[in-house]
Formats: structure tokens, sequence, C-alpha cells
């Protein structure tokens, strides 16, 4: 009888258990009650030029090393013969006479019969080419003596030919050459030669080669798979060129506006400074030709619907590197170059940099409001030239915002200083960055909860959940991951009145020529796909709204609750009421929106994001595991009943009758 009453007496607990855990919490949202107006430029994007991001990634040039300009003149050619073709190469310095493209190659062609040439292996150890798709084959040249013909071939798998051209330079004087021709098949990893033929010497330069179809169908343009990812997420703004790639190891390879526009002949290469940042992927073939420049950043911001925020060097290189900076009295030509760069975004015709835009095709203004001043600096040596790009920014430009970094961690001695300086500055907006692991993320929901209200706005400039560790070749983007950034979210939005800004980081990575992971979006000569941090990044942009309404639970914001975290807008432009509810525990969650203001329609839209595993990773295989699931949900007047699922960032949109 003990062991049958014990034992009743278990069930019974366990029965009791059962229903308490099924009872929904009670959540309420004052949909009457607006908190904060949410900035257009809540979510964005920011971009930098590591893992093969800019050349063999979004810039669709196919032809590595394309004007010789490497430290190695011919890194990514190779001398090739056949039929009994011969002839030899010489590497032609004009630094004199052109400083900026100082290397050309002359070829002797010495065999009558046969041909001799070059093969290009492409990026990352081949070129992807794309059945049925047209290119655009051109090269500078000029004729020495006799008649050399061109004949470009495309070899796919088992090199077969899978498509060819031929052009005939006739000038003796330099002159661009051009020929459009289609592929018969796709290849991932083609091979592009250039024979010569006939016996004579020529010279070459600039051997370029794009895909017709780039984005907008621009000649010389990106590729057009890899913008549309970014246009598909709406993004309020647009940060670029980075990144340490702003700062560079040294002062002389960081990034400078002025020699990436124009001619793209005139814009001078440099190494990219992530070459060899890495001993676990070192990329010593990994340059800068800026064929993706300032010019193409500003059109790149205007087509998606972003605000352009460029961020300039402040006379600093990279303090984990050579911490080269410039005295504080010869920082004119970068104050110089900040000052042209507000006035080539925004000026007229009638001011110089206007009218270079204006002469580039772009006579309306790209309508800059923002600049950042350095990237990840600290120490009191940023602030005081943080001080003099300052006072002469807002002299002539005083409505421009000027972002402030406040160095590379979201806590510490060199954190506190600059965040406790800038703020006694009066510092427009203060950037914030954090690499840190899925529970630093969820435990920082409430990060700005407490600060200021009149201070400095946030820019959440740079985050990403890794899984390992910062910096670790390991990291994976899995749904862990993405799930504590969507957790953290919340927070950001929740506290859209102090931030104004955010952005996940790195934005892109190929699969064979990354140096840091985790990535937003991946891909290899083809294709591409968006990680479970890409569908939260585009899920909460989306759906961000215009104003903020508290939700709360016993009058608390919901911020790690027994896994779960939330925040509510209302959406002015569609009459809508938006609820984000993100359950990162293992147990499902039956929920109650109590909603206070408003008259809903009976039926909601809703958008699920979710896994059963916290391992789970989207691949060019399978690119979508993980990616957005649309349902509708009924409405009972002012309340909302549903169970959100373990692991799972849902968005519900109901309608204002």
């Amino acid at each position: 009888m003990m062991i049958r009453k014990a034992f009743l007496t278990i069930c019974s607990a366990g029965v009791l258990l059962s229903v308490q855990a099924q009872t929904p919490k009670v959540y309420t949202i004052q949909a009457d009650k607006i908190k904060t107006p949410i900035q257009k430029t809540m979510y964005g994007i920011f971009f930098e030029d590591i893992n093969q991001a800019a050349d063999g990634g979004v810039y669709a040039e196919l032809i590595k090393n394309r004007s010789f300009e490497f430290n190695m003149p011919l890194m990514g050619w190779d001398e090739q013969k056949k039929d009994g073709g011969d002839g030899r190469l010489e590497v032609i310095n004009r630094a004199t006479e052109r400083p900026e493209n100082a290397h050309f190659i002359k070829a002797y062609v010495t065999s009558e019969t046969g041909s001799f040439g070059l093969e290009n292996e492409g990026f990352r150890g081949g070129t992807g080419i794309k059945e049925g798709e047209t290119y655009s084959f051109s090269v500078m040249a000029r004729q020495n003596d006799g008649n050399v013909k061109l004949n470009i071939e495309l070899h796919g798998d088992n090199d077969a030919i899978i498509g060819k051209a031929e052009l005939s330079p006739t000038d003796k004087e330099w002159n661009r050459y051009s020929v459009k021709f289609s592929s018969s098949a796709t290849a991932k990893k083609a091979k592009v030669f250039v024979w010569l033929s006939g016996k004579g010497v020529i010279d070459l330069d600039m051997i370029s080669m794009f895909p017709e179809h780039t984005w907008k169908n621009r000649p010389g343009g990106l590729r057009a798979d890899l913008v549309q990812k970014l246009a598909d997420i709406k993004p309020g703004f647009l940060r670029f060129p980075g990144g340490c790639i702003v700062e560079g190891r040294e002062l002389n390879t960081r990034y400078q506006w002025k020699k990436s526009i124009g001619d793209i002949d005139k814009r001078t290469n440099i190494i990219n400074r992530w070459n060899t940042e890495f001993a676990h992927r070192p990329a010593p073939d990994y340059y800068q030709t800026f064929g993706l420049g300032f010019m193409e950043y500003f059109m790149t911001a205007e087509d998606i619907g972003a605000s352009p925020l460029p961020i300039l060097n402040c006379g600093m290189a990279c303090e984990f590197n050579t911490s080269e900076m410039v005295p504080l009295d010869k920082l004119d030509p970068y104050l110089q170059d900040a000052l042209d760069l507000i006035e080539f975004a925004n000026g007229d015709a009638s001011t110089q940099w206007g009218k270079l835009r204006t002469d580039l095709g772009h006579p309306a203004p790209f309508n800059l409001k923002m600049i950042g001043v350095g990237n990840e600096q600290w120490g009191p040596q940023y602030i005081d030239r943080w001080k003099i790009f300052t006072k002469a920014i807002k002299a002539k430009y005083p409505d421009v915002k000027i972002v402030s970094a406040l160095g590379p961690f979201p806590k510490g001695p060199e954190f506190d200083l600059l965040n406790k300086t800038f703020r006694s500055l009066g510092a427009d907006i203060l950037d914030e960055h954090y690499y840190a692991s899925p529970k630093w993320f969820r435990d920082n929901a409430r990060r700005y909860d407490n600060y200021d209200r009149k201070g400095p706005k946030i820019f959440a400039g740079e985050y990403a959940a890794q899984s390992v560790q910062t910096g670790s070749p390991l990291n994976k983007n899995n749904w862990e991951c993405a799930l504590a950034e969507a957790a953290f979210m919340t927070g950001l939005e929740r506290n859209a009145d102090v931030v104004n800004m955010a952005s996940y980081a790195p934005l892109f990575a190929h699969v064979d020529g990354w140096q840091w992971t985790p990535d937003l979006i991946w891909f290899d000569n083809l294709k591409s796909y968006g990680t479970p941090s890409y569908y939260v990044q585009q899920l909460f942009s989306l759906n961000k709204g215009t104003d903020v309404v508290p939700l709360t639970l016993n009058n608390e914001s919901v911020a790690g609750q027994e896994g779960c975290f939330a925040t509510a807008s209302l959406d002015k432009n569609t009459n809508e009421l938006i609820i984000k509810f993100v359950n990162t525990g293992a147990t499902a969650q039956p929920v109650s929106f109590k909603i206070n203001g408003g008259a809903y329609q009976k039926k909601a839209n809703v958008i699920t994001l979710h896994s059963d595993r916290g391992d789970t990773e989207n691949s060019l295989e399978n690119p979508k595991t993980i990616s957005p699931v649309e349902s509708t949900m009924a409405v009972n007047g002012k309340l909302v009943n549903t169970t959100i699922e373990a692991y799972t960032v849902q968005v519900i949109r109901l309608k204002n009758k």
C-alpha cells in the first residue's frame, strides 16, 4: 500500500507539473503606447574585402592579375605553347610614365606556326563559367612588329573547349579591343587561355573578362547573385570599405578612396592586408585591384536603398599590426581626403569633386549623411586625431554625423577611455564591436537598457556569435549562433532610442578563399547561399516596423526569462503590429499575447526560422536547410495564443482593422 501510495503521489505531481508547463505565459503588448521610433538605418550591412569578398567575389572580373601589377607581375599567369608554337614574354616597367599601372607584357611570337600564349588560373584555382552566358573579353594592346592575333579559349572539365573568340589588334598605339562570346557548358573552375599567333611582337595590358549579366547588367560590374542577396535584406545602410582594410597593416596599404575611382586602368593596385594575417589561411595572391571602388560602393548603396556610410583612415594604421601614425601636424592630406569625399558625394557640378562625380555619370548627389573617422582605433592617440577630424568636418559640414570607434572590444580599459571621452565631447555615433560566444549574446540582450538616453547614439558596427572562439578557423555558421544573435537583436530593437544602427560582420566569404569565419554569405565561383545568420538579419530588417511599443512579461522586458526574448513594434506604413519572439531554450513555450490598443483582423501572418539542432548549417548543396517558412494563425480579438517551438525565431504580423 505504501509503495502504491508513493507511486500515485509521484504520478499526481507529474500531472500537475505537466499542466503547469502547458499554462501559457501572458505577455502584454501596449500597442497604443509608442516607446520610440525605429530608424530606417536600424539594420544594415557591413562590407570589407576579406575572404575574397571583392576581387574573386562580388566584383565580377574573371581574370586574376589582369594588369600585371601584383608584386610578382606574372602571378596567376602561365606561359603555354601548342602545335609547335613558340615565343617569350618580357615584363616591362614604365613606372615613370604610369606609376599607377607600371607593368605591361611584351610578347614575342617567334614561330610562324602553332600558338604561344598565356593561361590565367582565375580565382581560387579556376574561373566560374555558366552555360549560355555571354562573356565580354577585352584587352589593351598595341602591335610592335608583324600582325599578331589573339585567340581566346575557355577550357572546362576534362580540358574541353567550351568557348572561344578571336581579336586582331591593328594599331601601333595603345588601344582597347573587345569581343563577346558564349559558353557551351558550365564549369566551376574553368581555365582562360589567350593564344597568340602570327610571327611578331605585341604589347598587352588590362586583359579582362566579365559575364554580360552582372548586377543591373552594368559592363565591368558586380556579381548579380551576391548583390541580390544584399538587396533582399533591404538594408538601411551600407558601410564600406571596412574594417581593417581602411587602416592597412601599414599606412601605405591603407585604403585611399581617390585611387579607387575613375578609369579602371588608373586605379592603383595594392596587396590585400589580409593576405598573410592568419597563419591558418595564408593568401599571398590576395590583392585589391579597386575595380570595386568608392563610386561602385555609392552606386550599390543607392541601388539597394541603403544610406552610404564610408569609413576613412584617420592617420593611423592597424594597431594590431604596425601601429604606424601620421604626426598631428602632418594630417592635412588625410583631412582633405575626408572633406573631398563629402564634396564628391554631395557637391554639385560647380565643385571640383562634385563635377568629377558628374563626369563619372552620376550628376545627382548621393545624399551622404554620415562618415566614419577610423575603424577600430583606441588610445589617447586616436582621441587626438579624432578631435582634429571632427573639428574640420563639422566646420564645413555641420549636418554630417560622425561615427566614432570605441576600439575592438565591447569592454575593458580601451573601451572605457573612448566611451567616457567621446561622450564628454558630444560625439554623434559610437561604434561598438562584439565577436563573442552565443552565451555572451544571450546574456547581453539587456546591454543597452540602461544607456544614457540623451547621449550619443550607438552603432553595433560589427558582431557575430563565435561557435568556438573569436578568430578560430573552426567557427561555424550554425543555428545556435544565429539564434543567439536574434536574441541579442531583440535588445537592440527594444532600445532603438539608443541603438540606431547594427550590422553583422564579415559579410562575404569564398568557400575556397576565406580567412575568417563565421560570415554572413558564402559563395563559390558559381553559386552562393545565405547562412542561418543571414536569414535572421533579413527577418529583422524586413520586419523592423517604424516604432517600438512595450512588450512585457510581469512588467519586465522579455530578455532571457526561460530562454525567451521578445520585442514588438508598429509599422505605420502597413498598419500592422509586429511581434518578434525568440525561444533559445530546449522546451516549447505556450504563449498568450494580450494586446492593449488596436483592433485586429482574425488572421495573422507568421514567419518562422527553426531547427531542432543547434549545429545545423546551410551549405551550397542545401542552401535553405534553415530559411523562412510562412504560415498564418488565428487571432481572437486582442488575444494571440500560440506555442513557440524550441530553438525558434518567429515573427507575427497582425493587421489592424
